[in-house]
């Protein structure tokens, strides 16, 4: 069910982030959602990649730094193990941003690019792409979720990366054209457009896992005005997977935009990936980031169940996220629990999504078994208290019936 909610956990930024959410190689396991990361020491400095231009620059530079190791959220995310399972082979992505350059470090000769998408002078885009299907490059421990999936890159957004309703939805419409299996919107917009609406329901009838950041980005430099929780589209359109963002300890980064339409949450903080210029790495966040993640698993989802319906998929994400407020991606689990698609595929057939995607069948059986056990053990309780009283009341009549007088004498 999607729930109102608001981080807790002071937002790092800069090199900050980087000190403090760049990890040393370690199982996911080993690091609980309470406990912070280690800082990853001195000298690693990564440039922070923003999702809009600001007014005095041109393009976003080349970095010159590369992270030294895995950062906190593929170590989350369980991505080494996840890859032995699936790698999203096959599945096509269409990823609407600021566009995906298609020779950039780790994604070479998997990236189609539309229109204008070829070029991506904001770069967060091409940043994206690599958390979706990026190899890694010279860093294999900062592939992607998927690294062997295929990206179609679509702009949705002008060249300064500010989002507008018709790219979108033109976006969606070519990404439905192109039969992607999975359409990620990185962008959101605060008012609903009725085009863009059209456009999402014909790509989920279509056979498309459709997802989107549940907010926008927060800017690098805000007014400082607390925006008023709402809802934001295309991530509040009926069956389209809501992503938010969150830090290491399952909390929402202060500052982000607050919304009630959150469907899962995927690391969103002080990520690390490359950029379309040069081989360096950047560091980045938000709603935006963690969708890319949230991608990147379906992809993993439909190679690994190539079988499986839209709704089947988005289910298998919703029903094997960790419990939380909330509830938290695990790809791993995604690909390999063993779940009953039935509900899903009916409603998917239907042509709508469940009305809550968490699958809460199992929970309702053992709810189910839980009450019929309290049930017995009661009565059984209550039977043992009536023959403690009844049976000596009953031996000293002569287990003669309550008000049966004495027995004749002859």
């Amino acid at each position: 069910m999607r729930s109102s909610v608001r981080g807790s956990a002071r937002l790092l930024s800069g090199a900050g982030l980087a000190a403090a959410l760049l990890l040393p190689a370690a199982p996911a396991q080993a690091l609980p959602p309470s406990v912070p990361p280690a800082a990853d020491g001195p000298g690693q400095q990564l440039p922070g990649m923003p999702s809009t231009l600001a007014p005095d620059t041109v393009c976003t530079p080349a970095s010159g730094e590369k992270a030294k190791k895995q950062d906190w959220s593929r170590q989350r995310l369980d991505l080494d193990r996840l890859h032995r399972h699936g790698t999203g082979a096959g599945v096509t992505v269409a990823l609407i941003d600021t566009g995906v350059v298609a020779g950039a470090t780790g994604l070479d000769g998997r990236v189609t690019a539309r229109g204008a998408a070829g070029t991506d002078c904001v770069g967060h885009g091409t940043f994206l792409a690599g958390l979706i299907a990026g190899d890694g490059g010279s860093t294999p421990g900062l592939a992607g979720v998927a690294p062997r999936a295929r990206i179609l890159a679509l702009r949705g957004t002008d060249e300064r990366g500010r989002a507008d309703a018709d790219l979108v939805a033109d976006a969606v419409r070519d990404a439905t054209r192109a039969d992607a299996e999975v359409i990620a919107v990185a962008v959101a917009l605060p008012r609903r457009d009725a085009g863009l609406s059209d456009a999402i329901a014909d790509a989920r009838r279509a056979g498309a896992v459709v997802l989107a950041a549940a907010t926008p980005d927060p800017p690098s430099r805000g007014s400082g005005d607390e925006i008023p929780a709402r809802t934001y589209w295309p991530a509040g359109e009926p069956g389209v997977l809501a992503v938010a963002d969150m830090l290491p300890d399952g909390a929402r980064p202060d500052g982000s935009p607050r919304t009630d339409g959150i469907d899962l949450a995927a690391p969103g903080a002080g990520v690390v990936s490359g950029g379309p210029r040069g081989d360096g790495h950047y560091l980045g966040g938000g709603a935006s980031v963690a969708t890319a993640y949230a991608a990147g698993a379906a992809a993993v989802v439909r190679a690994a169940h190539p079988g499986a319906s839209p709704a089947a998929v988005t289910r298998r994400l919703t029903a094997t996220a960790y419990p939380a407020d909330l509830p938290q991606l695990d790809p791993y689990a995604a690909v390999t629990a063993v779940l009953g698609d039935t509900t899903a595929a009916a409603a998917d057939r239907a042509g709508s999504a469940p009305v809550s995607l968490r699958d809460t069948s199992a929970a309702d059986r053992a709810t189910g078994r839980a009450t019929l056990f309290v049930l017995l053990g009661t009565a059984a309780v209550l039977s043992v208290l009536w023959a403690a009283f009844a049976v000596p009341r009953a031996r000293a009549r002569g287990w003669r019936a309550a008000g049966a007088g004495e027995p004749e004498r002859g």
